[in-house]
């Protein structure tokens, strides 16, 4: 993982344009890009995680 940029929730969150609570609406449906979860409880989203999830969201919507 060394050298993977490592996202911080609200950064995602401001990116793709929802907020907290639809984030975690679409994450319990599978819809959501993976998250790690670390040992103080905060999470982080890789930016190819992030990427990989656009990829596929712009595939389903073509």
């Amino acid at each position: 993982m060394a050298g993977t940029k490592m996202l911080k929730l609200p950064e995602v969150l401001e990116e793709i344009g929802v907020s907290r609570a639809a984030f975690y609406r679409m994450r319990a449906r599978g819809q959501a890009p993976k998250l790690r979860k670390l040992p103080n409880g905060q999470v982080r989203i890789s930016r190819a995680d992030l990427d990989a999830w656009w990829e596929r969201c712009t595939e389903h919507a073509a």
